[in-house]
């Protein structure tokens, strides 16, 4: 479809929290109660001319021709998710990811680096929070609304992705502000050994090396390679 946005678009991708669990607990509600969670994320895509890509079981994918309308259309989507009685049922918590950048459009889909960053950003979010790319933010420093901001949560490392980046947090009235730690790389252990900051184990050397900096100005240490 050639009004999807193309060039530089800002992508939202959006999850329903334990939803597996929820299924499971309320089968029969969750039918009526998901159809009408599609409803107000498709209500508030569309009120800021977003475009609904593709439903992804439980969230959505949408793509907008501004980064202000992708905020407005989450804060919009999350205010009445809030709101929302979810009768019979648990509430419903959703948590969010937007970014910024250059995508190709292709058979009514996008593709490229820019799709992958913003799910993996909605993958490190909480139900409820809206998390928000530093290219996204760069671009609403002179056009934030006024009802909205951003937190600095500082850089964090994303699954499949080579480099820290940068995540905001979105903040505005009707949005939960404390969350726990995000769920990216930096939070679980691996099994690779801790990193030394100091030169430990090696006393002999160390004693030599001072020794020769008595003598000469400039010391050299050569070795094979790993030797460090």
């Amino acid at each position: 479809m050639s009004d999807f946005p193309t060039g530089t678009v800002t992508f939202l991708f959006t999850d329903l929290e334990s939803s597996t669990r929820l299924w499971q607990d309320y089968p029969e509600p969750m039918k009526d109660a998901l159809a009408h969670h599609d409803e107000i994320l498709r209500d508030a895509i569309a009120a800021q001319d977003g475009y609904v890509v593709k439903m992804t079981g439980d969230g959505v994918h949408a793509a907008f021709g501004t980064a202000q309308n992708a905020i407005l259309a989450a804060l919009a989507a999350q205010r009445a998710l809030v709101v929302e009685p979810w009768t019979g049922i648990d509430a419903f918590r959703v948590r969010m990811g937007l970014h910024t950048g250059a995508a190709e459009f292709r058979d009514g889909d996008y593709y490229g680096t820019a799709v992958n960053k913003a799910a993996r950003l909605m993958s490190a979010a909480h139900g409820g929070q809206v998390l928000v790319s530093l290219a996204t933010e760069e671009l609403l420093s002179d056009a934030m609304p006024d009802e909205c901001d951003v937190i600095d949560l500082g850089e964090h490392r994303l699954r499949d992705l080579s480099r820290a980046e940068r995540i905001y947090q979105l903040s505005a009235s009707g949005l939960a502000r404390d969350f726990p730690q995000l769920h990216s790389l930096d939070v679980y252990a691996g099994n690779l050994p801790v990193q030394l900051s100091s030169f430990v184990g090696r006393d002999e050397e160390l004693a030599g090396v001072a020794k020769q900096f008595g003598i000469s100005r400039m010391v050299t240490l050569t070795g094979v390679g790993g030797v460090g």
